[in-house]
């Protein structure tokens, strides 16, 4: 039997079910920088595509009614990958300015010892987010010790 060459798979776009459109667009424009691309001009069914260069990234569908759901199987968390610590607290930056929750004291660690790090934050409908950066870590603290800070919080 012969097996099938498999596909290098990259992530496409994530798509986010959110509860008023225009909000979730004017934080993920203002807290993360995306550019709306899209967006649906039906009051009936109404979206909107972000992303950066061009090229997309979220798409968010105004379909949902409450808050995000962590007892409930799906998303545990979206993340975005930077270059930099630095760029990590310029975001952070932004993100007090708009008064969001972090659910971390700052840039944490991914685990003790680990180089890898970034923050944790709530969207407006209470997703969960995280930018990081690969290196630039090594001395923040880890608050889940050596557990991965990105799956307990």
């Amino acid at each position: 039997m012969t097996t099938a060459i498999q596909p290098q798979l990259a992530t496409g776009h994530i798509g986010l079910n959110v509860s008023d459109l225009d909000r979730s667009v004017d934080f993920y424009q203002r807290a993360l920088g995306f550019e709306q691309l899209a967006a649906s001009t039906d009051d009936d069914r109404r979206w909107a595509f972000l992303g950066a260069a061009g090229k997309l990234v979220v798409t968010l569908w105004e379909q949902s009614d409450g808050a995000f759901s962590t007892e409930t199987p799906g998303l545990h968390h979206l993340s975005f990958q930077v270059d930099t610590i630095e760029q990590v607290r310029s975001v952070e930056a932004v993100l007090r300015e708009l008064a969001v929750k972090f659910a971390h004291e700052g840039v944490v660690a991914h685990g003790e010892g680990v180089a890898s790090g970034g923050i944790f934050f709530a969207d407006p409908d209470g997703i969960r987010l995280e930018v990081y950066a690969p290196t630039g870590a090594e001395s923040a603290p880890a608050p889940a010790g050596a557990a991965p800070t990105c799956g307990f919080f």
